[in-house]
């Protein structure tokens, strides 16, 4: 990567950079979620905090740490994410929803007015107008939850139609049938100027990995997302070295300009920590200087169009 060069997204002042060398480089995660509280019914199933450890939730009758244990609130705030971002030198996020947390739409309005260099936040609703409530309350996109939909992504195309008209940018986490992946297709194809980023990456290890990360090849707009990717190979656990191995082929399906890293944040540091989750990524030898910076950065501030990030100064650890 030439850091020489002014006009590069990536001739910075951040020295020293997680992405080596001299110059800068921003970081930007695409896959991220922010709630006050979290309770809610899905499937009529409770999903909430728990009383005497609020780090800790109901999920699915199961008792799971939904965030890290010095998390004591029970509260996912920006503030909070805004720290562990600056540490670990992630210049941006994209604030995406999930049913399980309920719906934040009232607090992201908020986040995205206080913070409007920082975060790009999602709303979550059922219809075109709910969409329209969302845009004039200042979320710049929509994110469907599409593993937990109930009935066919065709009835959410008077939704899509809007946010293709209104500029919206939609966040699709897919499940695991070929007939959503067909439908999500169609939709593409329907709307072409539509941006859309496929979550989780496709889902990597489960077998529609390929369909879903060859949605990328059915238009201009399409993106894959990593978050959640460090949670599919928890198993493996860091490096990571099959999720590297995963991005690679992904790029050789749909080419590296297609590809977001993401973090999942904050589920996936009850396991690892946040600088981790990109980490990997920033250590293997798997990948160019070149790749690395358009996966980590480059490739979401042109699809987001992130501006005005931070200059974020490497700050030493008393460890060190």
């Amino acid at each position: 990567m030439n850091t020489d060069n002014n006009d590069s997204l990536y001739a910075s002042n951040h020295k020293p950079s997680p992405l080596g060398g001299d110059g800068g480089g921003f970081i930007i995660d695409a896959h991220s979620h922010l709630w006050l509280k979290q309770d809610t019914v899905v499937d009529g199933s409770p999903i909430h905090s728990l009383e005497g450890n609020p780090s800790r939730s109901l999920f699915f009758g199961e008792e799971r740490q939904m965030l890290p244990p010095f998390m004591i609130d029970g509260k996912n705030t920006a503030e909070v994410f805004l720290s562990n971002m600056d540490y670990a030198q992630v210049g941006a996020a994209v604030v995406v929803q999930e049913v399980i947390d309920g719906n934040q739409n009232d607090y992201l309005k908020e986040v995205q007015a206080k913070y409007p260099d920082r975060f790009f936040c999602m709303g979550m609703v059922d219809d075109a107008e709910g969409a329209k409530v969302a845009k004039e309350a200042g979320l710049k996109g929509i994110a469907i939850p599409g593993h937990r939909l109930k009935g066919s992504l065709f009835d959410k195309m008077p939704l899509f139609k809007y946010m293709e008209a209104n500029d919206m940018i939609l966040s699709m986490c897919l499940g695991e049938e070929e007939k959503q992946i067909a439908e999500m297709a169609e939709v593409i194809h329907e709307c072409p100027n539509l941006k859309v980023a496929i979550g989780h990456f496709g889902m990597v290890t489960t077998p529609i990995f390929e369909s879903q990360v060859k949605l990328a090849r059915e238009g201009k707009n399409v993106m894959v997302e990593s978050g959640g990717i460090t949670w599919l190979y928890n198993s493996e656990f860091y490096p990571y070295p099959s999720a590297v191995k995963s991005i690679k082929q992904a790029a050789d399906w749909v080419g590296m300009d297609r590809l977001m890293w993401g973090s999942d944040y904050p589920r996936t540091i009850t396991a690892i920590t946040y600088k981790m989750s990109y980490d990997f990524i920033i250590k293997t030898n798997e990948l160019t200087q070149v790749e690395k910076a358009q996966f980590l950065g480059e490739n979401a501030m042109q699809f987001y169009g992130f501006k005005n990030l931070p200059s974020l100064p490497y700050i030493k650890n008393m460890s060190e």
